[in-house]
Protein backbone atom coordinates (compact mmCIF):
# COMPACT_ATOMS: atom_id res chain seq x y z
CA UNK A 1 0.00 0.00 0.00
CA UNK A 2 1.21 3.33 -0.94
CA UNK A 3 1.42 6.03 1.74
CA UNK A 4 -0.57 9.19 1.22
CA UNK A 5 1.62 12.15 0.85
CA UNK A 6 0.63 15.22 2.63
CA UNK A 7 2.55 18.35 2.25
CA UNK A 8 2.93 20.30 5.44
CA UNK A 9 1.06 23.59 5.22
CA UNK A 10 1.94 26.46 7.42
CA UNK A 11 -0.88 27.35 9.85
CA UNK A 12 -2.34 30.81 9.17
CA UNK A 13 -4.74 32.96 11.10
CA UNK A 14 -7.21 34.60 8.73
CA UNK A 15 -8.05 38.15 9.85
CA UNK A 16 -10.79 38.95 7.33
CA UNK A 17 -13.56 36.86 8.97
CA UNK A 18 -12.61 38.31 12.36
CA UNK A 19 -12.84 41.86 11.01
CA UNK A 20 -16.23 41.06 9.43
CA UNK A 21 -17.61 39.80 12.75
CA UNK A 22 -16.25 42.83 14.65
CA UNK A 23 -17.87 45.27 12.21
CA UNK A 24 -21.13 43.31 12.33
CA UNK A 25 -21.18 43.60 16.15
CA UNK A 26 -20.22 47.26 16.00
CA UNK A 27 -23.04 47.96 13.53
CA UNK A 28 -25.53 46.11 15.71
CA UNK A 29 -24.62 48.07 18.87
CA UNK A 30 -24.64 51.43 17.09
CA UNK A 31 -28.08 50.70 15.65
CA UNK A 32 -29.33 49.55 19.07
CA UNK A 33 -28.11 52.82 20.66
CA UNK A 34 -29.81 54.90 17.97
CA UNK A 35 -33.11 53.17 18.71
CA UNK A 36 -32.73 53.77 22.46
CA UNK A 37 -32.54 57.57 22.13
CA UNK A 38 -35.90 59.25 22.72
CA UNK A 39 -36.55 62.75 21.49
CA UNK A 40 -39.07 64.14 23.94
CA UNK A 41 -40.38 67.26 22.29
CA UNK A 42 -43.90 66.77 23.60
CA UNK A 43 -45.93 66.42 25.76
CA UNK A 44 -45.77 70.04 26.79
CA UNK A 45 -45.91 70.50 30.56
CA UNK A 46 -48.27 73.06 32.00
CA UNK A 47 -46.04 76.12 32.10
CA UNK A 48 -45.76 78.79 34.75
CA UNK A 49 -45.84 82.46 33.77
CA UNK A 50 -44.55 85.47 35.70
CA UNK A 51 -47.07 87.76 33.98
CA UNK A 52 -49.99 85.66 35.10
CA UNK A 53 -53.00 87.10 36.89
CA UNK A 54 -55.94 85.26 38.38
CA UNK A 55 -58.81 85.00 35.93
CA UNK A 56 -61.95 86.91 36.77
CA UNK A 57 -65.18 84.88 36.72
CA UNK A 58 -66.50 85.05 33.21
CA UNK A 59 -68.23 82.75 30.79
CA UNK A 60 -65.61 80.64 29.05
CA UNK A 61 -64.96 78.35 26.16
CA UNK A 62 -62.19 75.82 26.82
CA UNK A 63 -60.23 74.44 23.89
CA UNK A 64 -58.24 71.50 25.26
CA UNK A 65 -55.68 69.25 23.62
CA UNK A 66 -55.81 66.03 25.63
CA UNK A 67 -53.08 63.48 26.22
CA UNK A 68 -54.74 61.06 23.81
CA UNK A 69 -54.53 63.67 20.99
CA UNK A 70 -58.22 64.55 20.94
CA UNK A 71 -59.25 68.19 20.78
CA UNK A 72 -62.14 69.23 23.01
CA UNK A 73 -64.22 72.39 22.81
CA UNK A 74 -65.66 72.52 26.30
CA UNK A 75 -66.59 68.82 26.71
CA UNK A 76 -67.23 67.97 23.07
CA UNK A 77 -64.64 66.13 20.96
CA UNK A 78 -63.98 68.07 17.74
CA UNK A 79 -61.96 67.25 14.64
CA UNK A 80 -58.87 69.47 14.15
CA UNK A 81 -60.31 71.35 11.15
CA UNK A 82 -63.63 72.06 12.89
CA UNK A 83 -62.34 73.78 16.04
CA UNK A 84 -62.83 77.29 14.66
CA UNK A 85 -66.43 76.60 13.61
CA UNK A 86 -67.29 75.05 16.98
CA UNK A 87 -65.77 78.01 18.88
CA UNK A 88 -67.64 80.47 16.63
CA UNK A 89 -70.92 78.66 17.35
CA UNK A 90 -70.21 78.82 21.09
CA UNK A 91 -69.38 82.55 20.80
CA UNK A 92 -72.70 83.20 19.05
CA UNK A 93 -74.49 81.68 22.04
CA UNK A 94 -72.40 83.75 24.51
CA UNK A 95 -70.51 86.68 22.84
CA UNK A 96 -68.74 87.73 26.07
CA UNK A 97 -67.13 84.34 26.65
CA UNK A 98 -63.36 84.10 26.98
CA UNK A 99 -61.50 81.44 25.00
CA UNK A 100 -59.03 79.45 27.11
CA UNK A 101 -56.48 77.25 25.35
CA UNK A 102 -55.22 74.31 27.44
CA UNK A 103 -52.71 71.55 26.74
CA UNK A 104 -53.20 68.67 29.15
CA UNK A 105 -50.10 67.86 31.18
CA UNK A 106 -48.66 64.36 31.03
CA UNK A 107 -46.82 61.80 28.94
CA UNK A 108 -48.48 61.33 25.56
CA UNK A 109 -48.09 58.67 22.91
CA UNK A 110 -48.98 61.06 20.11
CA UNK A 111 -47.16 64.16 18.94
CA UNK A 112 -49.39 67.05 20.01
CA UNK A 113 -47.15 69.77 18.59
CA UNK A 114 -48.80 69.92 15.17
CA UNK A 115 -52.24 69.88 16.83
CA UNK A 116 -51.22 72.77 19.07
CA UNK A 117 -49.86 74.95 16.27
CA UNK A 118 -52.63 74.24 13.77
CA UNK A 119 -55.38 74.82 16.35
CA UNK A 120 -53.76 78.03 17.59
CA UNK A 121 -53.35 79.25 14.00
CA UNK A 122 -56.95 78.39 13.12
CA UNK A 123 -58.31 80.35 16.09
CA UNK A 124 -56.00 83.34 15.55
CA UNK A 125 -56.98 83.52 11.85
CA UNK A 126 -60.56 84.11 12.95
CA UNK A 127 -59.37 87.15 14.96
CA UNK A 128 -60.20 85.61 18.33
CA UNK A 129 -58.50 86.59 21.57
CA UNK A 130 -57.10 83.43 23.16
CA UNK A 131 -55.91 83.04 26.74
CA UNK A 132 -53.22 80.43 27.38
CA UNK A 133 -53.79 78.49 30.60
CA UNK A 134 -50.84 77.67 32.87
CA UNK A 135 -49.89 77.34 36.51
CA UNK A 136 -48.86 80.58 38.30
CA UNK A 137 -45.13 81.02 38.77
CA UNK A 138 -43.61 82.26 42.00
CA UNK A 139 -41.82 85.57 41.61
CA UNK A 140 -38.17 85.58 42.59
CA UNK A 141 -37.62 88.60 44.87
CA UNK A 142 -33.96 88.88 43.77
CA UNK A 143 -34.90 88.98 40.09
CA UNK A 144 -37.15 92.01 40.47
CA UNK A 145 -34.50 94.18 42.11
Amino acid sequence: MRPIRRSEHETRVEMMPLIDVVFLLLTFFIYAMVLMVRAEVLPVPLESYVSSAPAEPRASIAVTIAIDGNIYVNEKVVLPGEVGDEVSDALQRDPNAAIYFVVEDGEANVDRGPLLTSTWDELRNQGLEIFLVGAPKELDSNATK
